[in-house]
């Protein structure tokens, strides 16, 4: 059996055009790009925020895969998919939507920059949405490359929730970690919340305070692997990374700039 992994799902906080600029967005943009020019298949996944201008980036509602409802706190949430098109690197961006978390102009805060208190919930629907979109799509994935905060539960669930899913049971979990997390502390019931099929709040002891730190450690805690996309990582993250031995990629300014990142992070996917 070949070790080079073939199907990379992207879950994505920021692609750039549908976002601003900046070192996670370009690489939402550029890095599936990058993988697929070199032969591999990919699917690329964000959140569908309000200020995402739907008829400028030709955004369109994929009914096949549209339907699903997502419970959380026992009220359901229903599941929209949209899909727009990134002509020039002929790849498709999929969009995980949904009337009362995403639609709202700001992306993490509101307009007097306080961190949306439903924070928690937008993160499990996204990583849940992304997951069971995927699932029925049947479309199954060698490496799940999270990137982002609101990325950050995929992969507590996929070792527990969906660890006995065929599409799932041969991915491995690439955690990137940048400079975003939350200055914040989310609901404090938010591992009570996230609790579903196998993962039950046992599972996720760090979000027993639920601050952003607790949150990237619980999505380090079940990762395969971690690269570093950012300088200024938060080192108590990184050091708890190291201190279960999972296998980090350094950041590299250079890389990131003359796109040679791309070759290291295809090489990093093929090791695991």
């Amino acid at each position: 059996m070949s070790d080079i992994k073939q199907k990379i799902l992207f879950i994505n906080s920021e692609i750039y055009p549908y976002l601003p600029e900046s070192d996670i967005a370009n690489i939402g943009r550029y890095l599936p790009q990058g993988i697929q020019e070199r032969k591999r298949e990919i699917r690329s996944f964000m959140p569908r925020y309000g200020c995402i201008n739907e008829r400028k980036n030709q955004l369109h509602e994929v009914i096949r895969l549209s339907g699903m409802n997502i419970i959380i706190s026992d009220v359901d949430r229903p599941l929209i998919i949209k899909v727009a098109s990134i002509s020039s690197a002929r790849i498709q961006v999929y969009f995980i939507d949904n009337e009362d978390y995403f639609r709202r102009k700001q992306t993490f805060c509101d307009a007097s920059g306080k961190f949306f208190e439903d924070n928690d919930e937008r993160a499990v629907f996204f990583a849940r949405g992304v997951l069971e979109t995927v699932k029925k799509s049947r479309w199954a994935p060698d490496i799940i490359h999270c990137q982002g905060w609101i990325a950050q539960m995929v992969p507590a669930y996929l070792k527990k929730a969906y660890k006995d899913d065929p599409i799932f049971s041969n991915s491995k979990v690439v955690l990137s970690l940048y400079d975003d997390t939350p200055k914040g502390s989310f609901h404090p019931d938010f591992a009570g919340k996230a609790a579903f099929g196998g993962l039950t709040p046992a599972d996720l002891p760090h979000l027993a305070d639920p601050t952003g730190i607790n949150l990237a450690k619980t999505a380090v805690q079940y990762a395969d692997g971690i690269i570093l996309g950012a300088e200024q990582v938060e080192p108590e993250i990184v050091g708890y990374a190291q201190s279960l031995g999972l296998p980090v990629l350094p950041f590299s300014r250079q890389a990131l700039e003359d796109g040679s990142y791309v070759d290291a992070y295809c090489g990093f996917y093929d090791e695991l």
